[in-house]
C-alpha cells in the first residue's frame, strides 16, 4: 500500500490488556511510513495504550466477553482514532484533574491527563464509552 494512500481501519479485540499489541504497531507503522515524527509516534503510542487500557478496565470492566472496537485513519497529515468499549459510559469532566490538591496521590485522571496532553483533539461520546482523538502532523494552531 502507497505511503500517499490514507490506511483505514476497524479492528474488534478483546478486553485483555495485550490485545492492543498488533494494531498498535499497525497504526504507528502508518505513521511512519507517512513521516510523522518520533515525537508524533510516542504521542500517538502513549495516547493509544491510556484510552485502551481505559476502555478495558473501567469501560469493559475486564469482562473477556467484551470487545472494544478502534476505528483509525491514518493520512499524510493526521491520524484519526475512534474507540469505543461496551461499558456504560463515563462523564470525563467529572474525573478530577490528577495534577490539583489531595488527587495527587490519587491514581485516577492521569491517563485522561495524559491522553488530552499528546492528542490535540481529545472528545467523547455523550454516553461517556467512545473516544475520538486526533494527532496532526502540524499541530493546529493554538486558540486565542
Amino acid at each position: 500500500m502507497a505511503a500517499d494512500m490514507p490506511v483505514r481501519r476497524s479492528v474488534t479485540l478483546e478486553s485483555i490488556p495485550s490485545a492492543l499489541g498488533p494494531s498498535c504497531r499497525d497504526i504507528l507503522a502508518a505513521l511512519e511510513a507517512r513521516g510523522f515524527s518520533q515525537d508524533d509516534l510516542f504521542a500517538v503510542h502513549l495516547a493509544l495504550e491510556e484510552a485502551f487500557l481505559n476502555a478495558v478496565k473501567h469501560g469493559n470492566r475486564m469482562d473477556p466477553a467484551k470487545k472494544v472496537t478502534i476505528d483509525y485513519t491514518v493520512d499524510q497529515e493526521k491520524v484519526e482514532i475512534r474507540m469505543t468499549d461496551e461499558g456504560p459510559g463515563f462523564d470525563p469532566s467529572r474525573i478530577p484533574d490528577p495534577r490539583v490538591g489531595p488527587n495527587l496521590y490519587r491514581p485516577e485522571g492521569r491517563g485522561l491527563l495524559l491522553i488530552r496532553s499528546y492528542m490535540h483533539t481529545v472528545e467523547y461520546s455523550a454516553q461517556g464509552n467512545s473516544l475520538r482523538m486526533i494527532r496532526c502532523k502540524s499541530p493546529p494552531a493554538a486558540k486565542s
